[in-house]
């Protein structure tokens, strides 16, 4: 033993000699690895001896870029360039970009800081989601969510707006990194929250999309605009599920409003009635983060602004700008676990899937309603254009060359029905595939809890 300690230790010795130079030149490393993996090793120790630690520093922001109708859109872009260029983020997660144009020019206005970027197309009007980078990105993918508000509610327009989660994989001095951004549905009402299912679900899917797509990262970031407070069902789950931790609860420092508020009654674009019962304003933008069997993460600073930029007569947007100094560190062989292949039992994740699947049982049996409303008018559409036939028949019967019936009324019942039995029809289907999503999602949750418990029970039985 002593013996093999010893020459395992020469070996490694030699192995250092060897790591600064171009090739691999002694005979015992050709007889011992290949040169690909030579090189492969090579790069790997080079980064474990000359940055053990990596500093990076991430933004979020809702843009809130409505062209032609968000006040001082192009100046306030032009802010929000010039705040890139001279902070040199790592990372910059950015939301309602709705307008690709305005993506161009802070890709072209930052080009020397961020070289990297991504666009995320999606919906109608596309998704507004963009991510710029100081470092190489290597791969990019977007994942729209399944429900996503109702069409015919055009005032809110979300529907429209294709909500999605976009993942861009990096390259930051070796470690692979997924950046993942945003938007959830917004919550409207608090007291008579409509969109609660939706945004439930959405929270249900962005938790899956996360949990099996950074299985091999070293770094996880997840930034943007959740439409949801700290303590909201939808919240909790993301965090439980995944791991993710919140940026503002374990930083070392913060420099922001009082809680972290992101929407504050300060900021002259936001709405003053929306925050009557929260003086102190709301935290809905976050920066989420995680490490890995390899790497652990910890968040030295955070930092919000505080309504209107220094110098200037209004801020960069109506939500307020978000950024985390983070710091990973490369753990030690000897203290790494095995937490990508096996995971803890989580009894708190337990109480939240089964909160989470009384809510979407709620949404079903809303969506089933609808359902069922909009077969009643389908129905009555089709009694419509039964009358229709009818009154077109009338004059066959009783022998008579023209229709006693009003022309002009006829024509415009025959529009009625049509119109009513088109809008039902694509109302009926909307609702149905809603019912069939909801339920899925809660056959899944159901799957889940049942797998927990019988982990539970299995730790109970092993300490008994």
């Amino acid at each position: 033993p002593e013996q093999y300690k010893s020459g395992r230790f020469f070996s490694l010795f030699l192995l250092s000699q060897e790591l600064f130079t171009q090739e691999p030149n002694s005979a015992w490393i050709h007889r011992t690895i290949s040169e690909e993996a030579w090189h492969s090793l090579q790069k790997k120790l080079y980064r474990m001896s000359s940055s053990p630690e990596v500093k990076l520093r991430v933004l979020t922001l809702n843009c809130w870029g409505i062209r032609y109708m968000s006040k001082f859109c192009q100046e306030r872009y032009e802010m929000i360039g010039d705040l890139l260029c001279e902070e040199k983020h790592d990372v910059v997660l950015l939301q309602e970009v709705w307008s690709e144009k305005d993506y161009l020019f802070l890709k072209n206005r930052i080009s020397s800081s961020h070289p990297y970027s991504y666009y995320f197309k999606s919906g109608v009007i596309g998704s507004g989601l963009c991510i710029f980078s100081a470092h190489k990105i290597l791969d990019a993918f977007l994942f729209r969510y399944s429900l996503n508000g109702y069409p015919y509610k055009l005032q809110h327009g979300d529907w429209f707006g294709g909500k999605s989660v976009g993942l861009v994989i990096l390259d930051i001095n070796g470690l692979v990194v997924n950046a993942y951004v945003t938007h959830l549905h917004a919550e409207y009402c608090r007291e008579n929250d409509s969109y609660l299912p939706h945004r439930l679900f959405q929270s249900w899917e962005l938790a899956q999309f996360v949990r099996h797509t950074s299985k091999s990262a070293d770094v996880v970031i997840l930034g943007g605009d959740l439409n949801m407070h700290p303590s909201d069902l939808g919240c909790r789950l993301l965090c439980s599920y995944t791991g993710l931790k919140d940026a503002f609860c374990e930083a070392e420092s913060f420099e922001g409003c009082e809680g972290g508020s992101t929407l504050i009654p300060e900021n002259c674009f936001t709405s003053k009635e929306e925050l009557r019962q929260f003086p102190q304003g709301i935290r809905i933008d976050y920066i989420l983060y995680k490490g890995s069997a390899s790497c652990s993460v910890k968040c030295k600073h955070l930092q919000a602004t505080k309504g209107s930029v220094p110098g200037k007569t209004f801020p960069y947007s109506d939500h307020e700008v978000v950024t985390a100094a983070l710091c990973v560190q490369q753990k030690e062989r000897n203290t790494r676990t095995e937490s990508n292949h096996s995971e803890d039992v989580n009894l708190e994740l337990v109480n939240i899937l089964n909160e989470c699947r009384t809510e979407i049982k709620v949404g079903v049996h809303s969506a089933e309603q609808m359902r069922y409303s909009t077969g009643r008018m389908g129905i009555l559409g089709l009694v419509l254009m039964f009358l229709e036939l009818v009154i077109a028949l009338v004059p066959f019967v009783i022998m008579e060359t023209e229709h006693t019936f009003p022309r002009l009324s006829f024509q415009l019942l025959a529009v009625l029905a049509f119109t009513v039995l088109l809008v039902t029809g694509v109302l009926y289907v909307f609702y149905a595939i809603e019912v069939k999503v909801l339920q899925g999602t809660e056959d899944q949750m159901r799957l889940r809890v049942q797998a927990l418990q019988e982990q539970v029970n299995q730790c109970q039985d092993s300490t008994l």
